[in-house]
């Protein structure tokens, strides 16, 4: 398996360790629910070296990457970032990525650690000669801070004049700035983005540097202001804050049977560019002809005894398989099991409360249609919300 630069800190600090993707991440520190509800009350850290990170430039980059990708990166401003996907002929869902532009022909691709290899060899083949594509994702980190007061702890290591553009910063706009770790000034890419539904950041920086502003930014946790919660966040909590935040992780609610619309991201496909994209020519057939797509994202509240886990049956009360859940998890904000469900569109619609049923060991438990997100967003633009987005 792969490790990333903060391996041995998580050891250090009594992580349980799992492979995912391919690579030993921590799952856990001090527990889930522990850990979830300190990103809820005040921030926690997490570990995102997964990742990939693949740089296209070029004075034709913008246009290439309106080819490769559904929505239109040529249209961002310097500094902006957009949520997007990368679909094959059919339309089916290869990736979930956020693209921001970093200069005038320069954007910056961020992809799920799963489908790294498969995106970058997709620009490279879709770009052609028109612009030039680097994986950068062994020689980068990524370090989030999320949660009520990750911007008191982070911009406590920013450089005094660069404190206050810090504090401007938007939803989804990343910008280069400065951290003072260790004594000395450290170059990061600080985006206002992350995939918990709070406000927080994420920071990239060289390999060389994690450890150091990983232990800078647990210093600083700790003392934050308000003494409010502070700790690292494995990937059990950062699956359960995702969920309730309605943001889709691929291998679950994405994946490359499915299309954008089928997931409710249809307003994420800009099917009137000029020239196009890979996968247009399938997607603009299915809605000219004006054709129900096969699947629909539900969420859901189960109300019996139980947990709706992944794989797990849903019907109406008494009736045929509608589909199966995504994800699912008992919620520690809400105190009860909530879900994502893919459906059958012909079933469709399903209305707020309208009552279902998951099948749990064999059984019918209760449950009922909900809005999603489950919790409401302290940031508008989280890793899933179509005109936004991170990863998975």
């Amino acid at each position: 398996m792969q490790r990333t630069a903060l391996y041995e800190e998580h050891l250090a600090l009594g992580a349980r360790m799992v492979d995912f993707a391919g690579w030993e991440m921590p799952v856990q520190y001090a527990g889930v629910i522990e850990e979830h509800r300190a990103v809820r009350t005040g921030a926690g850290l997490f570990d995102l070296g997964h990742m990939g990170e693949i740089r296209v430039s070029g004075p034709s980059a913008g246009a290439a990457l309106d080819y490769a990708l559904i929505s239109t990166p040529s249209a961002l401003l310097v500094g902006r970032a957009q949520y997007s996907m990368i679909v094959n002929e059919a339309g089916g869902i290869l990736d979930d990525l956020v693209v921001y532009r970093i200069a005038d022909a320069e954007w910056l691709v961020v992809a799920n650690a799963s489908n790294r290899t498969v995106v970058a060899a997709a620009l490279r083949e879709r770009v052609g000669g028109s612009a030039t594509v680097v994986d950068e994702s062994d020689d980068t980190s990524m370090i989030a801070v999320q949660g009520v007061t990750s911007a008191e702890v982070l911009g406590s290591l920013l450089v005094e004049e660069e404190r206050l553009a810090f504090h401007a910063l938007r939803n989804y706009s990343a910008t280069t700035m400065h951290l003072e770790v260790e004594g000395a000034a450290i170059t990061a890419l600080i985006a206002r983005t992350g995939y918990t539904g709070e406000v927080g950041y994420e920071a990239y920086v060289e390999n060389a540097h994690a450890v150091a502003l990983w232990r800078a930014l647990l210093a600083a946790g700790s003392a934050n202001s308000h003494g409010t919660p502070f700790q690292p966040i494995g990937l059990g909590a950062r699956d359960t804050l995702r969920l309730e935040a309605g943001m889709p992780l691929y291998g679950n609610e994405l994946r490359e049977k499915l299309t954008p619309f089928d997931v409710g991201f249809g307003r994420v496909v800009k099917l009137d560019k000029p020239d196009g994209f890979v996968g247009s020519g399938a997607l603009a057939a299915r809605s000219a002809r004006g054709e129900r797509f096969g699947r629909t994202l539900v969420g859901m509240r189960v109300t019996g005894r139980g947990i709706a886990r992944h794989g797990y049956e849903v019907r109406r009360p008494g009736g045929a398989t509608l589909g199966l859940i995504t994800s699912g998890t008992h919620s520690p904000s809400l105190g009860y099991p909530i879900a994502l469900a893919d459906l059958d569109a012909e079933a469709a619609p399903f209305t707020l409360g309208e009552p279902l049923e998951v099948l749990i060991r064999g059984e019918g438990v209760a449950a009922e249609v909900t809005g999603v997100p489950f919790i409401p967003k302290r940031s508008t633009e989280g890793r899933a919300q179509g005109a936004h987005q991170q990863g998975s």
